[in-house]
């Protein structure tokens, strides 16, 4: 069977699918990890049980086989009989068959202190301290062990030869590790299991591990308080779960205590796991396929319409409006697919109107000139909704009855005409009666303001009202040599265009308000400047005017004009700083005067520093009385170091100065300022500068002659 992947492209697709992996496998592996870690814990759990019951039942067995070796101790001693100088009896010979199974030799030890062999034979017999002596002479029975790290330890178990007579001597036996540990043929070990005995000192008496064997610290010092506990730890790089249980044999044998220490290892505890570990993975694959099987069919009778459905939508994002989405499921998704070819067929006619309408929105918008913005409304309104002819009417703010209609033919004739038409009180309230649009054909009473259009022979008119805060702003007609059909859609789009160029309008308006009012604003403030000594009112103005006359000569751009004219108002805004006293002294200033002087310029250029806007008009108010030849103030700048915009106000402000009554000289003529300026080309001031203003000076002169 075969079947169509496609939908495994989709995301939607892609996440069903996983959807229903993750809702097929997760409970599956959820489950099975619950179940490992329950089984887990129970057969750690069960192990750890298993080997305290062991170690207590081992270490109760190695208890038992001392009391058992004590009592065959005894027995030894009572079958022995002393002379002063030899044996007179020793045991029968099947009596040391069996004591060759439990204990590797005996030897009396005499009171003076030599050792007499009596069974096998015991090598290097420990030396017993006054305390073991003084137990055993007690009448009671000793267990003793000897440690050594590279062979074996030895377990000894001594008693007197007659407790009534302690001084005939002591009976010391070495017992046989394999009989006491319980490791021989009869008495083995569970099986998958290791064994250890320490001493009080945990010192270890025997192990079934290879040596060396060592504790954690932690546990050694466990089994020093605790009876008994569990504990895990690793022994040559494997893992083992362990329990100690501790054998007394103080009371009893004079020995402070034993330790049985039971291990398992890691791996054959958790053993039983290996088979499901096994079988998991089988169980995930088959759900897996089935899951996979059932989800392929069903998500693609779902998603194969969805990913034709996407084509299609991919088909209107490139402008193929023409696409057709065909789907014959007969549930919901071919009910979609005709909707969605219905919409295609829509937003085809939408498309291009649309896109016309963006065009004419951001060239209008983007427009901050009345004159850029009727041209592009006379131009293009054509595209959106074609017309015979359009105008574009705009109310005069100053006269409420007066407003300038502009006026263009088709979108073929790009001519434009001008006429001024009247507005009455009548006309103006039937546009606040109707402010989203009036139509008008012909045959009925024909408004004044639509006589332009009469008389291009327009019968039909529809007329959109610009309104800006509430008040008749201006007025947009299309008109129609025939009558027009426009249905709801038509005229919305009309009238999103008119609000879009009252929004314009507005904007350049405020431009061009805040425009004047920025040049207002400066122009006043040169006048408060030159307002503080009678000797300089109006010199900020005729100093600008004339900077800017050299601009003109010197091809500066608009931007650049801009600058000038603002710095040429400013330049001397630092003299608000200086006192009146000094401005209008009629001698010679001091030097402390002069320095309060020429600070003009600095106090200047900190006034304007907190207006970004004006950094550009800073290093004019500061550098306007530098010298060309680097003698001037503040910083003594030299040649094109100092602002192209002050070297202009250089000549201009000198000029200015020399033409003009000043406390301190009487005013020159113009020829002779002239002639001053001239003079000082290339030390005081620029020579291009100066070469700029002589041809403004000639230009005026033939003005004045004419």
């Amino acid at each position: 069977m075969r079947f169509d992947t496609t939908f495994l492209t989709s995301k939607v697709g892609r996440r069903i699918f996983m959807l229903f992996i993750c809702c097929a496998l997760l409970p599956i592996a959820a489950l099975a990890l619950l179940s490992f870690s329950h089984v887990t814990k129970q057969l750690h759990e069960q192990s750890q049980r298993r080997l305290h019951q062991t170690s207590k039942a081992i270490g109760m067995d190695i208890y038992g086989r001392l009391l058992f070796l004590e009592a065959e101790i005894k027995m030894i001693a009572s079958s022995i009989s002393l002379s002063s100088r030899a044996i007179l009896h020793t045991p029968s010979e099947g009596f040391g068959t069996h004591l060759k199974k439990r204990f590797k030799g005996f030897v009396l030890i005499t009171n003076s202190g030599t050792s007499m062999s009596l069974f096998g034979r015991i090598e290097n017999i420990p030396e017993l301290t006054p305390s073991e002596k003084q137990h055993i002479l007690s009448g009671e029975t000793l267990v003793s062990s000897t440690y050594h790290p590279d062979r074996s330890s030895r377990i000894f178990i001594g008693m007197a030869l007659d407790p009534k007579q302690p001084r005939r001597g002591i009976l010391l036996g070495e017992i046989n590790p394999t009989y006491l540990w319980g490791i021989g043929d009869e008495n083995s070990l569970p099986p998958m299991t290791e064994l250890c005995v320490l001493d009080h000192s945990n010192n270890v008496l025997f192990s079934s591990l290879p040596a060396p064997v060592s504790f954690p610290e932690q546990v050694a010092l466990k089994m020093t308080r605790d009876a008994s506990s569990q504990f895990e730890w690793v022994h040559e790089k494997k893992q083992y779960i362990a329990n100690y249980w501790s054998i007394f044999l103080q009371g009893k044998f004079f020995t402070p205590k034993w330790a049985v220490v039971l291990s398992e290892s890691k791996a054959d505890v958790l053993a039983p796991m290996a088979t499901f570990k096994k079988i998991f993975p089988l169980v995930i694959l088959s759900s897996l396929l089935v899951v996979l099987l059932l989800s392929i069919i069903q998500i693609r009778r779902s998603l194969v319409p969805l990913e034709r459905l996407r084509e299609g939508t991919r088909h209107i994002t490139m402008k193929d409006f023409d696409s057709r989405v065909k789907i014959t499921s007969g549930d919901e998704f071919e009910e979609l697919a005709v909707s969605f070819n219905t919409m295609a067929d829509r937003l085809g006619k939408q498309f291009n109107t649309l896109t016309t309408i963006g065009e004419i929105d951001r060239a209008i918008l983007s427009a901050l000139d009345t004159e850029k913005i009727i041209d592009v409304v006379l131009t293009r309104i054509h595209d959106v909704l074609p017309c015979d002819c359009v105008s574009v009417t705009l109310r005069d703010s100053n006269a409420e009855n007066t407003a300038l209609s502009y006026i263009g033919g088709n979108r073929t004739d790009n001519e434009k005409e001008t006429e001024t038409i009247d507005l009455t009180p009548e006309e103006v309230q039937g546009f606040h009666d109707n402010p989203e649009f009036l139509s008008i054909e012909a045959g009925e009473t024909i408004p004044n303001y639509l006589t332009p259009l009469v008389q291009r022979s327009i019968k039909s008119f529809l007329v959109l009202p610009i309104f800006l805060k509430q008040r008749l702003s201006g007025i947009i007609t299309l008109g129609y040599l025939e009558p027009p059909v426009h249905n709801q859609e038509d005229l919305a789009q009309a009238r999103q265009l008119a609000d879009q160029v009252a929004v314009a309008l507005s904007n350049a308006r405020l431009i061009e308000e805040l425009d004047q009012l920025h040049w207002g604003t400066l122009t006043a403030l040169a006048r408060a400047i030159d307002a503080k000594s009678p000797w300089t009112a109006g010199h900020s103005e005729r100093v600008t005017k004339l900077a800017l006359k050299i601009g003109q000569i010197l091809g500066l751009t608009q931007e650049e004009m801009d600058v000038l004219h603002r710095g040429g108002l400013l330049h001397d805004i630092g003299k608000l700083g200086v006192p009146a006293d000094i401005l209008d002294k009629t001698g010679k200033l001091t030097k402390e005067e002069e320095h309060l002087m020429r600070e003009h310029v600095r106090l200047g250029a900190r006034i304007l520093e907190p207006i970004a806007t004006y950094d550009e008009v800073i290093p004019i108010v500061l550098q306007h009385h530098e010298r060309f030849d680097g003698t001037g103030y503040p910083d003594g700048l030299a040649g094109e170091a100092i602002s192209l915009g002050a070297r202009i106000f250089a000549v201009a402000d000198s000029f200015d100065a020399l033409t003009s009554h000043r406390p301190y000289r009487d005013i020159l003529g113009r020829e002779r300022a002239i002639e001053v300026i001239k003079s000082n080309a290339g030390s005081q001031f620029d020579p291009k500068m100066v070469q700029a203003f002589l041809e403004v000076m000639a230009e005026e002169k033939m003005v004045r002659e004419i």
